[in-house]
């Protein structure tokens, strides 16, 4: 159901192919501020509904709104420029390229006022003043993620959708990018939605958790009501729950 607070929406989302359903009937908002996770098993159209929102699949039916706004048609550029940025489960850095340097090319190419004032903001918010001129390639895997974040924050989205942000980092790397992404949906008001298979990390920052099967919906709550679904817990949660 939309109210004043819903900043992203996906409407009965559906992608067919031939007999196959990626996504089948598919429903949920985000709202203004808040960190939304999605966990189900893999191939239960986790990854494929990020794509759907963002425009990177064609849709067989179904709406996403942004801001009220219905961007269905919107390409994934526009979509950037509407604020709905991503990161994918692997980096999309230059190795060879400093992180300032890479950070200011992403706030020139989105047309920000200011870029070097943008690119420090970015910076400081994920802690990277101190490896403004190190190549991506020289950074630890951390850092690394931390720049792709940077790169996905430039021109201050409002909807931020991650996939995977912490796979290949280490209980502490990831429990630091966490930290991150909670003081930036603080800060700035992003809204995030989250894929994330570290159900210990999740469920400890999301508000609201939506679980995936075969391609729907089945559960969607706070991460209270999910961890003591029945369903959700003997399918998914194991003895985490």
């Amino acid at each position: 159901m939309t109210t004043e607070s819903t900043i992203l929406e996906a409407r009965d989302v559906a992608i067919h192919y031939g007999g196959v359903k990626a996504l089948d009937g598919v429903s949920f908002a985000l709202r203004k501020g808040e960190i939304h996770g999605l966990i189900g098993p893999n191939g239960a159209g986790k990854s494929t509904v990020i794509d759907a929102i963002t425009g990177r699949r064609r849709l067989t039916r179904g709406a996403v709104r942004l801001g009220g706004e219905d961007i269905t048609a919107l390409s994934v550029i526009e979509r950037r420029k509407k604020g709905l940025a991503r990161s994918f489960q692997r980096t999309s850095v230059f190795p060879n390229l400093g992180v300032q340097a890479q950070i200011r090319l992403a706030a020139h190419k989105l047309g920000a006022a200011s870029p070097d004032q943008e690119t420090l903001d970015v910076m400081e918010q994920l802690d990277l003043v101190e490896v403004a001129g190190v190549p991506a390639q020289d950074l630890g895997y951390g850092q690394q993620r931390r720049l792709d974040l940077a790169l996905a924050l430039v021109g201050r989205p409002i909807v931020l959708l991650l996939d995977e942000p912490m796979a290949g980092l280490s209980p502490q790397e990831s429990s630091d990018l966490a930290q991150h992404l909670v003081a930036l949906s603080r800060r700035w008001q992003v809204s995030v939605l989250l894929v994330e298979h570290d159900t210990d990390i999740l469920f400890s920052i999301s508000d609201t958790v939506t679980v995936f099967e075969l391609g729907r919906v089945i559960a969607n709550g706070c991460p209270a009501d999910i961890r003591a679904h029945p369903r959700v817990q003997q399918a998914y949660l194991g003895s985490a729950a």
